[in-house]
């Protein structure tokens, strides 16, 4: 067996804002949509998301909803170039997200910056340039 991400489910807090963050904000193509969840998958395919309500999410797993703070993951989006790093730093800024931290040269030579999602889902956007 080799273990593989079909898909990452984050618990979301109101499923239309997520919805609406992904899909029109950062071009994610909507490929189910019910009351309380969706699906979507990023441009370029790859991982699904899914978009769970917050509470349910944590009663499916068996753990408190009360959850907070950094959750001990973050999700990584790879580019081509600096210049791209700075577009989608600015396309899910527009789309309102929070960005954490700017872009800036990293010491491992590339370039990266990192954005909450309106959950505060942590992504990192980087470069290897």
């Amino acid at each position: 067996m080799s273990l593989q991400v079909s898909v990452v489910m984050l618990g979301v807090a109101n499923i239309d804002r997520a919805k609406k963050f992904y899909v029109e904000g950062l071009g994610c193509s909507l490929d189910q949509d019910y009351p309380g969840f969706a699906r979507v998958t990023p441009g370029g395919g790859g991982s699904q998301l899914a978009l769970y309500e917050w509470d349910a999410v944590a009663a499916d797993a068996g753990v408190p909803a009360e959850g907070t703070g950094f959750r001990g993951f973050s999700l990584h989006y790879l580019t081509e170039s600096r210049s791209e790093v700075d577009e989608v730093l600015g396309a899910a800024e527009a789309a309102g997200a929070t960005v954490i931290k700017p872009a800036e040269a990293a010491q491992w030579g590339g370039y990266s910056g990192t954005f909450s999602d309106p959950d505060g889902h942590l992504w990192k956007v980087a470069s290897a340039s």
